[in-house]
Order: C-alpha cells, then sequence, then structure tokens
C-alpha cells in the first residue's frame, strides 16, 4: 500500500503543476502495480500440489521415500515459485538427526500453463518418533518483488517410527503372585486349577481337597496336592516427565528409557506373559489430534511456525495401555513408545496416585525413571506396602549418582538397578529376571 499512496501523491502533483511526462510515468507505474498484483495472486491460487510416502510407518534403519507434485492449473506461465516440504526442526536436530534427508527438499521451479513438476526425496529414519512431514509452502510472488504469496500447498502427513527393541532370549519375569502359568521358587500360593498329586489325609484339611477316586483305590482318605504357579509379565511404569531429565543428555536418556521399555515388552509377550505401559508422557497422536496445526500463512515465517509439530507440555491425564497378553499387544505398546514425548505434565508420585488403582496385583511394577527425589521414593515405597512387587530401573550414567538414588529406594524396601547405557540394556533385564528350574 505504501507504493500505491506514493504514486498517487506524486501522480496528483504532476496533474497539478501540468507535468506530462511525470503523470505518464505515474499512470505506468500503477499499471505494472495492477498487473503485479493480479500476476502474483494469479499464480499463488492455480497452484495445488499432492505428497506420496512410501511407508507411513517404519522401523529404526528404513529408509522413506517421499514424492511430491506441483501443478499449475491456470493457462498462464508461472514464472517463479518456491516450494519447501517441511520438517519439523527437532527430527533434524542432533548428530545423526531423527530423520537423515538426503534430496532436495526446497525447490525453485518455472512452471508453463498446465504443467505439472515432481521432485523427491528420502530420509532415513535414524530414532523413533512420530514426524509431522509437511506441508508443502509455496512462495511466489511478481518479477519486481513488489507483491509476494505464502500458502500451504499440502497438509501434513504423519510418519511413526518404531523404537528398536533388544533381543534378550531365554529370560522372564515373574511376579510373586498366585493363579497362573509360570512355577516359583517361593511355594506361597497354590493353583486350584494345576493338580500335581495327592497325599495322605492330615487333620485340618478342607473335605473339597479330598482326592475321592484314590481315596477309593488306597482304601485310606486322599487330599489333593495343587501346584504352585504365578502370573508373569509386567506394567511398565515409565516416567517421563521432562523436568527430571537432564539437557544435555537428551536425547539420550529419553530414548534408553524407550528402549529398555520395549525391549521388556517383547522379551515378555514373545514367551506368552502379559504386559502393560502407563506413562506420564504424551502421546504424539492425540496432540494432533486434539490440537491441530495452523494453516493461515501470510508470510514465510509463519508458514514455517505453521508446519512445525505444537509442543504440548501440560498433559494431565496419564497415557495408558492396560496389562494383558494379546497377539495385538506388542504392535500397540511399539506404538505407543513410538509416540511418546517428554512432558511437564504429572509428576511421578502424582502418577502413581492417578493409576494405582488400575494397577494389576498379579504382575510386577517396572518403574523407569532418571531421578528420585524423597516424594518419588515414598511413592514407591507405598506402591510396595500396598504389596505390589516393585522395580526401578534407575537411568543415570553416573556411578554415584545411582548409589544415592538406591539408598533411597532401600529405605523404602524397594529394588533397584543400574541402566547406565544402551549395552547396558540385555544385562539389566537378565538381572531383573528368575529363572526356575523344576
Amino acid at each position: 500500500m505504501k507504493w500505491y499512496a506514493a504514486a498517487g501523491m506524486v501522480l496528483l502533483l504532476a496533474l497539478m503543476l501540468k507535468l506530462s511526462l511525470l503523470a505518464y510515468a505515474m499512470y505506468s507505474i500503477f499499471g505494472i502495480l495492477f498487473v503485479s498484483r493480479f500476476l502474483a495472486q494469479h499464480w499463488s491460487t492455480n497452484l495445488i500440489a499432492s505428497r506420496t510416502i512410501s511407508d507411513r510407518e517404519a522401523k529404526i534403519g528404513m529408509v522413506v521415500s517421499v514424492a511430491v507434485t506441483v501443478t499449475n492449473q491456470s493457462n498462464l506461465p508461472i514464472v517463479w515459485v518456491l516450494c519447501e516440504d517441511v520438517l519439523p526442526r527437532e527430527a533434524l536436530l542432533f548428530e545423526p538427526p531423527r530423520l537423515a534427508v538426503t534430496g532436495r527438499r526446497l525447490q525453485l521451479l518455472f512452471l508453463w500453463g498446465k504443467q505439472r513438476h515432481t521432485f523427491f526425496y528420502q530420509m532415513r529414519c535414524n530414532r523413533r518418533g512420530f514426524f509431522q512431514i509437511g506441508p508443502l509452502v509455496a512462495e511466489t510472488g511478481d518479477l519486481f518483488g513488489l507483491h509476494r504469496r505464502f500458502r500451504l500447498l499440502t497438509e501434513p502427513d504423519f510418519l511413526l517410527v518404531e523404537p528398536q527393541p533388544t533381543a534378550m532370549d531365554g529370560y522372564y519375569l515373574e511376579s510373586r503372585r498366585p493363579i497362573g502359568e509360570i512355577q516359583m521358587t517361593h511355594r506361597l500360593f497354590e493353583d486350584p486349577s494345576r493338580l500335581s498329586g495327592c497325599r495322605n489325609y492330615q487333620p485340618g484339611d478342607p473335605l473339597q481337597r479330598i482326592h475321592w477316586p484314590a481315596t477309593a483305590r488306597c482304601g485310606s482318605l486322599q487330599t489333593k496336592v495343587f501346584e504352585p504357579s504365578s502370573v508373569a509379565g509386567a506394567t511398565l511404569l515409565l516416567d517421563f516427565d521432562r523436568r527430571t531429565y537432564v539437557k544435555k543428555d537428551e536425547p539420550f536418556r529419553s530414548e534408553l528409557a524407550i528402549t529398555v521399555a520395549a525391549s521388556l515388552a517383547q522379551d515378555l509377550l514373545r514367551t506368552g506373559q502379559q504386559v502393560g505401559l502407563i506413562s506420564n508422557g504424551r502421546d504424539a497422536a492425540e496432540r494432533i489430534r486434539t490440537e491441530g496445526w495452523k494453516s493461515d500463512a501470510r508470510t514465510r515465517t509463519d508458514a514455517h511456525r505453521a508446519a512445525q509439530m505444537r509442543e504440548g507440555q501440560d498433559r494431565l491425564r496419564p497415557v495408558r495401555l492396560k496389562t494383558g497378553r494379546t497377539p495385538q499387544q506388542f504392535d500397540q505398546c511399539m506404538k505407543l513408545l513410538a509416540r511418546l514425548e517428554l512432558n511437564e505434565g504429572l509428576t511421578l508420585p502424582e502418577l502413581v496416585h492417578e493409576t494405582a488403582h488400575d494397577l494389576p496385583r498379579d504382575a510386577t511394577i517396572v518403574v523407569i525413571l532418571s531421578q528420585v527425589e524423597p516424594d518419588d521414593a515414598l511413592a514407591l515405597g507405598e506402591l510396595f506396602r500396598r504389596g505390589y512387587a516393585v522395580t526401578a530401573l534407575i537411568n543415570v550414567y553416573d556411578d554415584d549418582v545411582f548409589v544415592d538414588f538406591a539408598a533411597q529406594l532401600a529405605a523404602v524396601r524397594v529394588g533397584c538397578h543400574h541402566l547406565k547405557d544402551f549395552d547396558h540394556v540385555t544385562t539389566i533385564c537378565q538381572r531383573l529376571t528368575l529363572r526356575w528350574t523344576a
């Protein structure tokens, strides 16, 4: 508008002073301004685009290909358009980045009337996550740079990269609970559905435990003897409070927590045991579904800001996957772990308070945390006093820090293990397990 105002004032002055050449020049400038504005608007509104992704779910190490097609719908050529398929900034940080991109996501194009242009790029998935691909940001304008137009030509797509669990063949978790399939060395309970034999009747044995067929054969009262057993498995309690993770250690520590959770889930379900997951983190898919993303781009900066995934910091409802052993449980657990993000909503004591009534008593509670405060120790100690079997994995590197945290947990009779780095994942899980030989 400043150009129009300046040209109008000069034109008015030329007409008042009867300066015909200056007035003609102003008429020419007005013509250029109107034509430039029309072309910029016309080029912007006649652009359409589409995106094709080879995979929407991937594993770590896979390469995902993306094809973006830009089409000029009008008969007039578009002299220039700058197209960029935007990726979230957090996906391109660190070394190696979560998504290593090869090819050009940014293209400067000249399109004839009705012409279509397709460009390609690839992304190598180096870490798990739920990534927003796009939208496609387009910038065009007139040849003089007087008018610029910005548009989001496509809605975003989403790529889910699942975590990579570590194989731990031959090991399993047990909790000291009655009823189930796996025997225990601690014979505290008996499973009435599993008969192991019989013995002579002793005073005080209930009548319903008398084995009448054996009594008839032996000529004396015989009492049924049942096998002791427990329900194997674990409920993983993952502390994903951003405030407990040291910034300089990220994303290493949070990814280590996800890896050990995925490894435990894989091993438990592979051996037919149950597994569940509870966390105070944030589900990225739910965040996108409830909060969406902005699409009103008036400048290129606004367009980039709109393309970034909005960060959720205050989720106050836990993320839950009920403990079970169904065939779909592993896929659901891996997808949930892939989408989980650090959050600043519930603390660990608040998470325990919110979910304690839903924790199954027939599975070990494995708590994965990176910091132990007095309130955290008290919350876990309360679970132990309620009769839960609780084990803590402390996700820190420094041995002295681990000793301090372990002392706090020992005071409330909660066992713990040192999760130092990725090389210790298998060792930690082996220490967690109890192998029983009949």
